[in-house]
């Protein structure tokens, strides 16, 4: 497995470009880029990583909240029900330092592929789990969360490593087997 670079908001437009669908999904070249989005996520410290962020356009995302004994691996991904409207703090592996209040769905219904082809059904209800499968799935089709900052005042500068959880205090650090508390939060990184 590789740490592949990741791509920045300011500096590269495959953010902006909306994945292509995994035919191959056996292929040599699809498992070893998912091994390596899964150490990238790692590495990175994230929560949830798409395939345009470390360069590929291929239609991939893999999530891991702080408690998920192993990463979620999403081929294909499509969310096909949202309900509801959440505010909640967002940031992003691809402008690390920078967060923004936006608004998610409350809860969202989807599906994929796992990496051997095998179908999931998901719902993710009012948690970071929900949160992170809009945006992930948003990477995929060339969106990023700052499009839907309402007001220059919602998007603001922090430290990197010192992200609020939404509520002013300062989050604890995300990452593959973050503490129990992290998995409270509803910041996504």
């Amino acid at each position: 497995m590789a740490v592949l670079p990741m791509h920045y908001i300011d500096k590269d437009p495959i953010l902006r470009k909306k994945a292509r669908k995994v035919k191959d999904l056996q292929s040599p070249e699809i498992q070893r880029l998912i091994d390596d989005m899964i150490e990238s996520m790692y590495h990175y410290r994230g929560v949830g990583i798409a395939a345009n962020q470390v360069g590929s356009l291929h239609r991939i995302a893999i999530i891991q909240r702080p408690d998920d004994p192993e990463p979620l691996v999403l081929l294909n991904l499509e969310l096909t029900r949202k309900e509801g409207e959440r505010e909640v703090v967002e940031g992003c592996l691809s402008m690390p330092g920078w967060q923004g209040q936006i608004l998610r769905a409350e809860r969202v219904w989807g599906q994929a592929l796992d990496r051997h082809g095998k179908r999931i059904r998901f719902k993710g209800e009012t948690d970071l789990l929900a949160q992170a499968l809009e945006h992930e799935c948003d990477h995929l089709d060339g969106k990023l969360y700052i499009d839907y900052i309402r007001d220059k005042a919602d998007l603001y500068e922090v430290e990197v490593g010192q992200e609020e959880d939404g509520e002013g205090e300062v989050a604890p650090e995300p990452g593959p087997r973050a503490v129990e508390a992290a998995s409270k939060q509803e910041t996504l990184r």
